[in-house]
């Protein structure tokens, strides 16, 4: 999958973990995959530019205002589920993001409910964009933790990627910078500060 920019500062994620499928028979044969598309404060290395994790609730907010989708390899035109339609169901809990998704009785709910079968494909890939963020640049690489965040998508996926890493690239680069721009301020009202305390020592004297 070739690397993209996506708008507004969307990036994409992979998680493989418990990725499960089970079959409930009710006037035919209704298949359904659940398990989690994020893990909460569990530390993911992102191609040794910074170490990232989520915080527990950073998809709170999201959840209440925002539709969410289940597509198959980031593919909206083969959406498996959309959590408006009662067919995508998302939760936060102590271990992460979990999901139940009931797959449609469609050439590619069916495809894929066998390649999940297989172990085909493994777990799941997550579309995202930061709203809050904390950047620490004392440890090398770099650790970055989502407080918050919108999420878009939860995507299956037989070779997730983490294809949209300049994007998260750039969020670092403006992290220093504000760093820095907050650092230069602060020493600049230390130094005035300074200076004001020295007057009026003088003016005493």
């Amino acid at each position: 999958m070739p690397a993209t920019t996506p708008p507004d500062g969307r990036e994409k994620r992979a998680l493989t973990e418990g990725l499960e499928l089970r079959a409930v028979v009710s006037d035919g044969e209704a298949r359904t995959a659940h398990g989690y598309a994020v893990l909460f404060n569990s530390p993911t290395n992102i191609l040794d530019l910074w170490v990232e994790e989520f915080a527990p609730g950073a998809f709170a907010k999201s959840l209440q205002e925002r539709d969410v989708i289940a597509v198959h390899s980031h593919d909206v035109g083969r959406v498996m589920g959309r959590k408006g339609a009662g067919t995508l169901s998302l939760r936060e809990d102590g271990k992460g993001l979990a999901f139940e998704n009931q797959l449609p009785d469609t050439t590619d709910g069916r495809d894929l409910a066998v390649s999940i079968d297989r172990g085909d494909i493994p777990g799941m890939s997550f579309g995202f964009r930061a709203v809050k963020q904390l950047w620490d640049d004392t440890f090398d690489p770099p650790k970055r933790r989502i407080e918050e965040a919108e999420l878009y998508e939860i995507t299956y996926s037989a070779l997730p990627q983490y294809d949209d890493s300049e994007v998260a690239l750039r969020s670092l680069e403006a992290a220093r910078a504000e760093k820095r721009t907050h650092n230069k301020a602060g020493a600049l009202s230390r130094i005035a500060a300074r200076r004001a305390r020295l007057s009026l020592a003088e003016r005493k004297i």
